[in-house]
């Protein structure tokens, strides 16, 4: 058995225990509670240190990871076009494997064991398992035009044969149709019947932008311009985009909704009647102006809820303490409360609830005996913290950007003193090349002047 003890220890699911332990045996929990009376075992002190469990990115794209700072100031489909570009014009196989491994090493030092990654190649599956984290890769597909469907389906379902035998105790697969601006009514209807049919957990972005609600609800805006330029039919789909998934049967598989910014009442109540959850990333909604998330009336809706940081090319780092904080000031801001959403909860968000809304709650998100020991480790010594005061507000609004000292996931140590074990030194050194080629390209390509 292994004794972790610290100064305190915050299972999420019962108080914080100050002078706490985490004994972990096999894998699992064993024991949480005060240091004094923890079993025997092979001892390990953090010190002035807080224990957290393990936390979780319920959304990300951590093959985007060498696009940091890429795709800077765009509109959102000035930004996805480019986006789509120059990975297919410029990104090889190998630097894509390598940006999702090196997403995953930058999580690790944010504390971060499990990733759910929306993803097209499949290379995100593949650096998951090779890195030793937890997650779930959900298969994209795409398919604007009606005539695309057939094909589309059948690749994707083909991926999914190829990818699911790969899949292990820690790293499941999903399904992910991708957005109403990329995916037809059509599809979005065979992605449903396949969840359905083979048990397949979905995953969608929806509600994210005004441009995506224009399309479904009216008909116009960006993305109806662009598929009048490809000569697709544009025409009003749905009273808003949460009501398109529910005419399709993307609601009643009980999917993975993410962002979902642009909710009204009936949305809400629509995603709460079929049990969805939420991967809500503040701070991507933020930086591209999509807005802010009417986070608490999903909560009170009893809805489900995770904190995603999408992927680093939207919001440059992956730090989901971070994201947590923005939550809560956010909140507090637009509805001029101090009183909503408190530090108890946005760290909850950022552990438990995130595991809720993947549907792993009975394994992580929470220091309980009997659960997975997934662990991650703050010191609380550095000047930033230090008085601690309210442990759970610490962790929130003043740990937010430090780097984890030690992260284990089912008890094998990850990060250890601060560093990622077992890493590929030239890792780092290839996503940077990757970086340089992405930047060739971009000045290869002809300057484009939007009317202001």
């Amino acid at each position: 058995m292994k004794r972790y003890r610290a100064r305190w220890v915050v299972p999420v699911a019962q108080p914080p225990i100050e002078n706490g332990c985490v004994v972990e045996d096999g894998g699992k929990i064993v024991y949480v509670g005060n240091a004094a009376a923890a079993p025997d075992g092979e001892d390990r002190d953090f010190g002035d240190a807080v224990i957290l469990p393990g936390l979780i990115n319920a959304h990300t794209h951590l093959e985007l990871t060498s696009m940091r700072g890429f795709l800077e100031d765009l509109c959102f489909n000035d930004w996805i076009d480019k986006l789509r570009s120059s990975r297919k014009h410029a990104l090889t196989d190998d630097m894509l494997l390598d940006s999702a491994r090196y997403g995953i090493v930058e999580g690790l030092h944010s504390g971060i064991t499990t990733y759910a990654d929306t993803c097209a190649t499949g290379f995100v599956m593949h650096a998951m398992l090779e890195m030793g984290v937890r997650g779930i890769m959900f298969q994209e597909t795409f398919g604007s035009g009606p005539e695309q469907c057939e094909a589309s389906i059948k690749a994707l379902r083909a991926r999914v044969a190829e990818l699911a035998p790969l899949q292990t105790d820690l790293v499941k697969l999903g399904i992910s149709p991708h957005a109403p601006y990329t995916v037809s009514d059509l599809l979005y209807k065979a992605s449903a019947d396949f969840a359905r049919e083979e048990g397949w957990l979905m995953g969608l972005h929806i509600a994210e932008s005004a441009a995506e609600q224009e399309l479904v609800q009216s008909g116009t805006g960006a993305f109806a311009e662009e598929w009048l330029e490809r000569s697709l039919e544009v025409v009003p789909r749905g009273r808003s985009p949460v009501a398109l998934l529910e005419k399709t049967g993307c609601l009643a598989t009980s999917p993975l909704l993410i962002h979902a910014v642009r909710l009204d009442a009936e949305d809400i109540a629509s995603i709460a009647r079929h049990n969805c959850t939420i991967a809500h990333c503040p701070a991507s909604n933020a930086k591209f102006g999509h807005g802010i998330s009417p986070l608490v009336e999903l909560l009170e809706a009893g809805v489900k809820v995770g904190l995603g940081s999408d992927s680093v090319a939207s919001n440059n780092r992956m730090d989901i303490l971070e994201e947590a904080r923005l939550a809560v000031l956010f909140q507090r801001a637009s509805r001029r409360n101090e009183q909503v959403i408190p530090a108890h909860q946005a760290l909850e968000l950022a552990t438990l609830g995130g595991a809720r809304a993947l549907r792993i709650d009975d394994k992580v998100g929470s220091l309980e005996v009997g659960k997975d020991a997934d662990l991650s480790v703050f010191s609380l010594s550095a000047a930033r913290v230090t008085p601690v005061g309210n442990v759970d507000a610490a962790v929130i609004f003043a740990l937010a950007g430090a780097d984890a000292e030690f992260v284990a996931v089912k008890g094998k140590p990850l990060l250890a003193g601060g560093k990622v074990l077992d890493i590929d030194p030239d890792l780092a050194g290839r996503v940077h090349a990757a970086a340089e080629v992405l930047s060739s390209w971009e000045r290869s390509q002809p300057q484009i002047v939007r009317p202001a």
